[in-house]
């Protein structure tokens, strides 16, 4: 299925997942820097630098705006893709030190990529810090040095 807007993609969850990534909607929403914009891009609730900030775009594909944030609802488990800690290792070793203090279960990530298995241990507080941590003008600072 094609999501048209964010909504839209939240109404196809089931009722829990629903609520779980509402949740972390709000967090997002109350903590990320100005300037970030809300999409859906790869059938997904992404958060981009839009063309109007940086009008290159994404170097994968320049017609579609900078991804930063996304969130996706799994099969077992919610992503949340976050591309400042996969760029800025000091961001992503705060980060995971970080992590230990504010959930119970060990830390399951990828490159970008928290899985959150356990429903009841997603550290809300903690990801709202990590969005606050990085402005739009950063991300593309780091996005750009990693082009070169």
């Amino acid at each position: 299925m094609t999501y048209n807007n964010v909504e839209e993609y939240i109404l196809s969850l089931p009722e829990d997942r629903q609520l779980i990534i509402h949740k972390i909607r709000e967090t997002i929403l109350n903590n990320l820097p100005e300037g970030f914009e809300e999409v859906i891009q790869y059938n997904m609730i992404s958060y981009v630098v839009p063309h109007k900030l940086y009008p290159s775009g994404y170097h994968c594909d320049p017609k579609l705006p900078l991804p930063f944030i996304s969130l996706a609802s799994q099969k077992n488990y919610v992503s949340f893709y976050h591309m400042g800690i996969y760029a800025d290792e000091k961001l992503l070793n705060w980060f995971t030190e970080a992590y230990k203090t504010h959930a119970k279960y060990k830390l399951d990530m990828g490159k970008s990529c928290i899985r959150f298995k356990r429903m009841d241990d997603i550290p809300y507080d903690l990801l709202g810090e990590l969005l606050s941590k990085m402005t739009v003008g950063r991300w593309v600072e780091l996005y750009e040095n990693s082009k070169n």
